[in-house]
């Protein structure tokens, strides 16, 4: 959302053009950035305030020292504090069907910024998420994560997606010992030593897992009835990603003609095209103004949606039996005589390289490679013996994962 507000506010402030340059804020005009979708999961409700920030920053300014709190026609107020990046309620809640809300924001300089009336959206659960094989055609062969609902009622018709897929991770060079270099600065006998030792943690498996960052919509509105069957995300088939076992967590939100009118709009306006286009639209607002200057610019929108969610698991043999594995995000290859030089090396007692023997390193050599490089290690320690060196990601996968198996995890 952030990247996608970002470049809205990039439309806003740059002019076309067709040469290159380095990219300067002309003309930047401070405006206040909203994040603030409230839910029927009863939860500790969050909302996001920050700040428009000029192209040559790198991100952007929260607001701190707000006064945040959502109020309903009956009376009710629900209070939200300050929490690193963001505002939470203090107490859990979950939107009502026909409850009106609305959200009110005191900023530290007096000003205050109000929303209109919102009510929950037309409840509709996913039915299903189910991996589908698909060709593109760009000739692309992968899978498509196909969520499925319908509502009866055709009340629901306006659809977003949110998703975090988790995926394990297998490192292909891991063995059970790790080498440890110990490097001694002006010792003859000996100048280091390399001792081999049990691997205490796990490091062969791990997983990881990333949010969706696009905004994901799709309606129903031109179908004959409010049924939807449409892909959330498209993996290839030669994504490391499926490549062992997989899992995706597809939320739904139900949104109000307003709403996804908003995001359709933004998401028009931060897609692919470029910023320098030659048509450059103008400010468009949401549903949140300033109390005492309507005509204040505020980007973002309060919304009340139900919710919906689903998770799946699957492994790469499931959808494509017999067919070779994506390969390693890494380059470990097996070792060859054409290669060898590049992963073998042979390390000897001396702290002086033996120009005869190009292959022969010394103590302090190993020591940078291990330490610092942060190479992975595999082979005998013996005076005089090879050792294989590969990056360290080839076999120790907390390198770039994490070994913490995730509690929803299933095998």
């Amino acid at each position: 959302m952030k990247k996608n507000i970002l470049l809205l506010f990039a439309f806003l402030i740059l002019v076309s053009c067709t040469d290159p340059y380095t990219l300067q804020t002309n003309n930047y005009e401070e405006a206040l950035v909203i994040e603030a979708t409230i839910t029927n999961e009863l939860k500790h409700q969050e909302i996001k305030i920050s700040k428009t920030y000029r192209l040559e920053e790198t991100a952007p300014t929260t607001v701190a020292n707000a006064e945040v709190f959502v109020t309903d026609n009956f009376g009710n107020s629900y209070e939200f504090q300050e929490q690193s990046d963001r505002y939470v309620s203090v107490d859990e809640f979950q939107a009502q069907p026909n409850v009106q809300y609305k959200l009110k924001i005191i900023t530290d300089d007096g000003k205050s910024y109000s929303s209109t009336n919102e009510t929950l959206t037309h409840v509709n659960p996913i039915q299903s998420v189910v991996p589908t094989v698909v060709t593109k055609n760009d000739g692309v062969k992968g899978v498509d994560m196909v969520v499925n609902s319908y509502d009866p009622t055709n009340s629901s018709i306006y659809y977003r997606y949110e998703y975090e897929e988790t995926y394990k991770v297998i490192a292909p060079k891991w063995v059970s010992t790790e080498g440890i270099v110990t490097y001694y600065p002006g010792n003859v006998n000996p100048p280091g030593e390399l001792n081999l030792v049990p691997r205490t943690t796990e490091a062969r498996v791990c997983y990881s897992s990333k949010k969706s960052t696009d905004i994901i919509l799709t309606s129903t509105n031109n179908l004959i009835e409010d049924r939807v069957n449409f892909p959330v995300r498209f993996i290839s088939n030669k994504d490391y990603t499926i490549a062992n076992r997989y899992s995706i967590f597809v939320k739904q939100y139900v949104q109000n003609l307003e709403s996804y009118t908003y995001y359709k709009t933004l998401k028009e306006l931060s897609g692919s095209g470029s910023i320098l286009s030659q048509n450059q639209p103008g400010f468009f607002s949401g549903n949140i103004k300033c109390d005492s200057n309507q005509n204040e610019k505020v980007i973002g929108f309060f919304e009340v949606s139900s919710v919906s969610t689903k998770r799946i698991f699957f492994n790469y043999e499931d959808l494509f039996p017999g067919e070779p594995r994506p390969n390693y995000p890494f380059k470990c290859p097996e070792i060859t005589p054409e290669n060898q030089k590049e992963y073998v090396l042979k390390y000897c007692f001396s702290e002086v390289l033996d120009p005869n023997a190009p292959s022969c390193y010394g103590w302090d050599i190993l020591y940078d490679i291990f330490h610092r490089v942060k190479v992975y290690y595999s082979g005998a320690a013996a005076i005089g013996s090879f050792i294989t060196v590969y990056p360290i990601q080839c076999g120790d996968c907390t390198s770039f994962s994490s070994n913490i198996i995730p509690s929803f995890w299933i095998d």
